[in-house]
């Protein structure tokens, strides 16, 4: 088994036995080669994992693009929508036009942020 098998990206507890057995075969003349060696694959897996972690929250984000901003527009709008219900309390269709603008505002922004 040469140094340069350890070289795959991914490695788990049978690898690091494997290195141990490796170390007891060469002796001590060659712990630096296997530990480099070692070290180097455990460089390169964690950095796989960082890239799959990178492109998982990317992925993420493109599937639910705007969702805090929807949530937030959706906050301030029910806030903002409760005083100006209270100031329309005595007309119906005052109350009718301000709640269809602000489902209108919640709706647009929902359907463009889909759409990019």
């Amino acid at each position: 088994m040469a140094v340069d098998d350890y070289s795959r990206e991914s490695f788990d507890r049978q690898d690091a036995e494997a290195v141990l057995r490796v170390r007891r075969e060469l002796g001590a003349e060659y712990d630096t080669e296997l530990v480099n060696a070692f070290a180097e694959r455990i460089e390169r897996a964690v950095e796989a994992r960082a890239q799959e972690s990178r492109y998982a929250v990317k992925s993420s984000q493109r599937a639910h693009p705007g969702g805090g901003r929807q949530f937030a527009l959706g906050l301030f709008s029910l806030i903002f929508g409760l005083p100006i219900t209270a100031a329309a309390n005595e007309s119906t269709s005052g109350l009718i036009v301000v709640w269809l603008g602000i489902v209108g505002v919640n709706a647009a922004h929902a359907w463009q942020t889909r759409h990019k």
